[in-house]
């Protein structure tokens, strides 16, 4: 559904006029945080200083105050971000093992294929989490579907995330650097006779977990799930920033000439924390703190790159994240200890896995020099529009029947207009309805935090209605002097849902 705003249609007929002429399609680049809460970088309240490069991009760019991924964990929200569509409403879109089957099906409309259908060459690099192959793949041979198959034209990727197997890069269709000798064993069953796991060999191990993450170990860090083999090809964690930035990199050099979309995945803040040695000790915060700087360092490494080669007047570049923040999330790294007075979430409640808003509310920051007025915005903007947003940026039709929750706001996007959302289903462990100022959560019998993570989870046995214009906490429960606003929602919620 798009919804048409008046001055809204004037910005789009100038851009597709201009884009029919060849003239002023940007370069899109994506750079897409893991775990980065809202508070963690220094534009939104966290340390001068410790995000330097992130801060440029706000500086020269629109800062966005109330901009939110599709969902509280990473496999749902990357779906959303690429199809335009809920990830609540597919089964089978939860957090997903490093063997599942690709869940965006082959020959979808997704962010990538729009943008590829106007002229764009189109890849990803970095963290991927939304499955390959169509089940018992077999990582030795050719790996079908892949991102190729969704409108990626170049694809380099792990294949989950840092803390599951299999611990190897993918590009295009094809596992880096294997030894057909040395072929790679897969499971998310039982163990593997013979190979040593984190829970029997902890003396094997630099990184000990916290909880779970105690069975395969790759480069000292006890992994989920068990894997054999692939030797040459496992990744090491402490290079794995260097590798993805450099691929991000040499993607821009490779096609600087014609109009580009580059979706950079990075991976640094997610568990196991392992940053390269030159950032170890250097944020006073242990691995997680060094690892924001890693993750503002890769930044750097994208604008330097944009500048040098004469990109950055005509590059649209965004900035956000996958999640909200989580401290402990499965390994011993001192992320409690020492946090400090530091606030990954800023002035929200919650975070990786809520329903709070710093479930969803993340890093949102948009440059555009050719275009974007720098400033703030506190217009309501969701990853799930991407889809119908970039198509008229580029000229291409907004409806697409798959990415049904897509709707267009690039006069919002462009700073060109205060009016984003005016509603948005908020997804964690479970729905929660915006509504302008109003959040819903309706009631729930499940815990009030996560045991493993202790993140608060929003669930209470009585629904709560904040209103997040006097309350951004979520601290004042109003439901019960609000009673007809709390039916309203619920229903409308309800109508969502079916």
């Amino acid at each position: 559904m798009t919804r048409a705003f008046p001055f809204g249609w004037i910005v789009l007929l100038a851009l597709t006029a201009t884009v029919a002429e060849g003239a002023a399609l940007p370069n899109v680049v994506i750079i897409y945080a893991d775990d980065i809460g809202y508070g963690d970088i220094s534009c939104n309240g966290a340390r001068p200083g410790l995000t330097p490069n992130v801060d440029r991009l706000a500086k020269e760019g629109l800062r966005f105050t109330d901009g939110h991924c599709t969902s509280a964990t990473c496999t749902p929200s990357r779906y959303g971000l690429l199809t335009g569509e809920y990830p609540w409403r597919k089964k089978g879109t939860g957090v997903l093992p490093g063997d599942a089957r690709m869940i965006i099906e082959p020959g979808r409309t997704t962010l990538a294929t729009v943008l590829r259908q106007a002229g764009y060459r189109t890849g990803v690099v970095g963290k991927w989490h939304l499955g390959l192959g169509a089940g018992d793949l077999d990582w030795n041979g050719e790996i079908t579907p892949s991102p190729l198959d969704i409108g990626f034209d170049e694809s380099f990727i792990m294949a989950a995330t840092g803390d599951r197997v299999p611990c190897v890069y993918v590009r295009d269709r094809r596992v880096v650097g294997l030894d057909p000798a040395d072929p790679i064993e897969v499971r998310y069953g039982q163990p593997i006779p013979g190979e040593p796991t984190g829970k029997q060999n902890p003396e094997l191990l630099k990184v000990h977990p916290s909880h779970g993450h105690d069975m395969a170990i790759v480069n000292g860090v006890s992994r989920i799930g068990h894997m054999k083999g692939g030797r040459k090809a496992l990744w090491i964690d402490e290079e794995m920033a260097d590798v993805f930035t450099k691929e991000a990199v040499d993607f821009i050099g490779r096609h600087k000439a014609k109009p580009f979309f580059l979706y950079f995945a990075t991976h640094d803040v997610h568990v196991p924390r392992v940053p390269h040695p030159r950032f170890v000790g250097k944020s006073g915060m242990g691995p997680r703190g060094d690892a924001l700087l890693e993750f503002d360092w890769s930044v750097s490494e994208i604008l330097k790159t944009l500048d040098e080669a004469g990109l950055t007047e005509n590059t649209l570049v965004l900035l956000s994240s996958d999640n909200g923040p989580v401290i402990d999330d499965g390994y011993k790294d001192d992320a409690v200890e020492k946090l400090g007075d530091h606030k990954p979430a800023g002035p929200f409640r919650g975070g990786k896995y809520s329903k709070f808003e710093a479930g969803t509310r993340v890093p949102w920051i948009v440059r555009w020099p050719a275009k974007v007025r720098p400033g703030v915005s506190d217009a309501l903007m969701c990853q799930v529009d991407f889809v119908a947003t970039f198509a008229a940026l580029v000229g291409q039709p907004t409806s697409v029947a798959t990415a049904r929750d897509s709707e267009n706001y690039l006069p919002a996007l462009l700073g060109d207009s205060k009016t984003g959302r005016k509603e948005l289903v908020e997804h964690g462990n479970g729905l929660a309805l915006r509504d302008g100022p109003w959040k819903w959560i309706p009631g729930s019998k499940g815990p009030a935090k996560n045991g493993s993570t202790n993140t608060e989870l929003g669930n209470a046995p009585e629904g709560m209605l904040f209103n997040l214009s006097a309350d951004p906490g979520e601290r004042d429960n109003v439901a019960s002097a609000h009673a007809d606003i709390v039916a309203r929602l619920q229903a409308r919620l309800t109508e969502l849902q079916k």
